[in-house]
């Protein structure tokens, strides 16, 4: 392989970065690393320091042994961040994550100010406290300082992006994410910034780029830091989510389940969708259509500790009888409840902790088959015959697989490949470096292939008992909500 031949993806997750360096034509993955973050926050705060963002992507470049091979290089982010810069560049504090939940009241504020309805038309969401408009509504309201001091707003793959290229740059799938740009008419909504919750001169935001633009290309100092080659290229960056549809190659209307820390369900569209109900983010995405998505914030992490806190194994379960457990260890995005809390039902004297334990796997896909169900809608239906691609972490457990199958009905389609995220990352970079199309390429490197396994009988009465447990807590929590 002649020096400068390979591509470089970027996962700047929210535990970590990893980096996948793959041959452009093949897609075979000739390197790789990854470095942690530290994370802190309590009480519903979650932040990191977006600096070591930066040192994480050097040590896991260089870890892949292969970095002065880059030729072209990507950031897939993890998305709604709120990062916050001064006139030098350098942050003010840390970044506020996307699993940040003190926003909350500020959600509620913003929704309330013009109605759910016009938010959705206008932004394709509903302000909801893991998006950025409600993170910097609630960063003016509790740290006005910083807020007046902000010389740049950016999200977390526009961060490192800029220190790349020292270019402000973004792109339409992680923007639309933000709350204050319009997949509709994709640009930003002036009449969002101009609330006065936000009140955001679009000066500190930056250019949005569409899918095969390039950012720019490395600085010298970026390259000599990193330790890649000078003039590499690189790519606008993207969404973690639209990464990994981009790299799945996902065709209209199939759809994608993700099971990691989060849990997310997402289809690409062809046309832009609007939910006023919040369940549905309409997001654009990295290939020039649309991502309608919903996203829970339990999921694995959830699971493994109920079954840590019962000494079991993950796969050591039975089947759930009367249990049904709704495991908001940390909250919950989908349905909107912040402030919530696990809960367990059904206990008898006669049930065993393997029972408990099944009842979270199914509390957990439950809440992303409705979510599904309503991004069908949002969408006017999903390719029935299509199946179920299930990528993360959890795709790789036994009793994840066999849940989803058995409570959706569908054949599931499990890729081969796992970091998806970073390998998106890498088919944007060769995207723009080569000027293809990215369908193309995610067919040449194969990144759908895998095992598909055949569908159950789907259990709607399962469902159904689950569903109405949810209703009764989200019922409570609307009741204590309103009293607060």
């Amino acid at each position: 392989m002649p020096r400068g031949g390979l591509v470089a993806g970027v996962d700047c997750s929210t535990q970590a970065t990893k980096v996948l360096v793959l041959d452009p034509d093949t897609g075979e993955i000739v390197g790789s690393g990854r470095a942690p973050h530290a994370v802190t926050g309590q009480d519903g705060a979650r932040e990191s320091d977006p600096r070591q963002w930066w040192t994480a992507l050097a040590a896991a470049l260089a870890q892949t042994g292969r970095a002065q091979d880059v030729g072209a290089i990507s950031v897939a982010g993890q998305q709604h961040g709120l990062v916050v810069l001064d006139l030098g560049g350098m942050p003010l504090r840390d970044a506020i994550l996307w699993n940040d939940t003190r926003s909350a009241p500020d959600a509620e504020r913003l929704t309330a100010s013009i109605g759910a309805t016009a938010w959705a038309e206008r932004t394709g969401l509903r302000p909801v406290a893991s998006f950025t408009v409600s993170k910097w509504a609630m960063l003016r309201r509790i740290e006005p300082q910083t807020a007046s001091e902000a010389a740049a707003i950016r999200l977390p793959h526009d961060y490192m992006t800029e220190r790349l290229t020292g270019r402000a740059a973004t792109d339409r799938g992680d923007v639309s994410g933000t709350g204050w740009w319009s997949p509709s008419e994709e640009r930003y909504a002036a009449d969002i910034l101009g609330l006065p919750e936000i009140a955001i001169d679009p000066d500190l935001l930056p250019d949005v780029l569409g899918p095969r633009d390039r950012a720019g290309e490395l600085t010298g100092a970026a390259a000599e830091e990193l330790g890649l080659p000078g003039g590499t290229v690189v790519g606008p960056g993207t969404g973690d989510n639209m990464a990994a549809a981009l790299g799945l190659g996902l065709a209209v209307g199939q759809p994608a389940m993700s099971l990691g820390t989060s849990g997310t369900v997402f289809a690409v569209a062809d046309r832009p969708t609007a939910d006023p109900s919040g369940v549905v983010a309409g997001f654009a995405d990295a290939s020039g259509r649309f991502l309608p998505l919903a996203c829970t914030l339990n999921c694995t992490l959830a699971v493994d500790r109920v079954a840590t806190w019962l000494r079991l194994d993950r796969d050591d379960v039975a089947p759930a009888g009367s249990v049904v457990v709704l495991p908001y260890l940390d909250g919950e995005r989908t349905p909107d409840l912040p402030a919530a809390a696990g809960t367990i039902t059904g206990l008898r004297h006669a049930t065993a902790p393997q029972q408990v334990l099944m009842a979270a796997y199914e509390g957990a896909i439950a809440s992303l088959l409705e979510a599904l169900e309503a991004i069908g809608d949002a969408m006017g239906g999903l390719d029935p015959a299509a199946p179920l691609v299930l990528v993360g972490g959890g795709a790789q457990g036994r009793t994840w697989r066999d849940v989803v199958r058995r409570l959706s009905g569908r054949p599931v389609l499990i890729p081969a490949l796992e970091e998806l995220v970073a390998v998106g990352a890498a088919l944007q970079a060769t995207v723009v470096w080569r000027d293809e199309a990215p369908d193309a390429v995610a067919r040449r490197w194969r990144t759908s292939s895998g095992t598909q396994l055949e569908p159950e009988a789907a259990d709607h009465p399962r469902l159904a008992e689950i569903r109405a447990i949810r209703d009764a807590v989200v019922a409570t929590e609307s009741l204590s909500g309103a009293g607060r």
